[in-house]
């Protein structure tokens, strides 16, 4: 079995495991909690110390009918918690926690070190959480999503790169500073459909 294919088996296996308490990515991460707009769950993110991995997921469109209902914003801390922080990729779901859509932001949404694609997409692997809390199948499942995607990923953030240097600000606003641009590259994706094309 390829890499590829492992990670899209435990992506499953995730989901078909919290599937079976009527649960899913999603409903996982809030654990009951009504989503509030921007707000971070879990309180605090979460970081993992042996890989420098952190996350968290936030709401923009709690409407069960939104195309996507928020998204996990994934990071790589590569020094430690101390250290400096650098955004790999968002990872967006619907209302019922399936993986619809992977995206780069501008700086000025997360607020990152910023660091260009040379030197983000090499630390794409080092994205593994392994911790209990708030929930090892979330946990499993963003890793497995990340690995699975990770040469779209590395696109995305070349994608990403590509666009900052296209994009003309207003006069006076920095490129990586304009709230007029917040989305700098996205990709749409199915993770049954990826699987399936695997032979999982």
């Amino acid at each position: 079995m390829s890499d590829l294919q492992r990670a899209a088996q435990e992506a499953l296996f995730c989901q078909t495991i919290l599937a079976k308490s009527g649960d899913n990515v999603l409903l996982e991460t809030l654990r009951g909690a009504a989503p509030v707009t921007w707000a971070h769950y879990p309180p605090g993110d979460v970081f993992d110390p042996d890989s420098g991995a952190q996350w968290y997921y936030h709401c923009h469109d709690a409407s069960p009918h939104a195309a996507e209902h928020g998204h996990f914003h994934c990071f790589i801390r590569p020094q430690g918690k101390t250290g400096p922080i650098h955004h790999l990729v968002g990872v967006g779901v619907d209302a019922y926690g399936r993986l619809v859509r992977l995206f780069t932001v501008n700086h000025w949404v997360v607020g990152d070190d910023w660091a260009d694609a040379a030197t983000t997409t090499p630390l794409l692997e080092r994205f593994d959480v392994h911790m209990a809390r708030p929930s090892y199948l979330v946990n499993r499942w963003l890793t497995a999503v990340l690995s699975l995607y990770q040469a779209e990923i590395a696109q995305l953030i070349a994608q990403r790169d590509a666009c900052l240097d296209r994009h003309q600000p207003p006069e006076g606003i920095a490129t990586r500073e304009d709230r007029s641009l917040e989305v700098t590259s996205e990709l749409m994706v199915d993770l049954a459909a990826r699987a399936k094309a695997l032979g999982v």
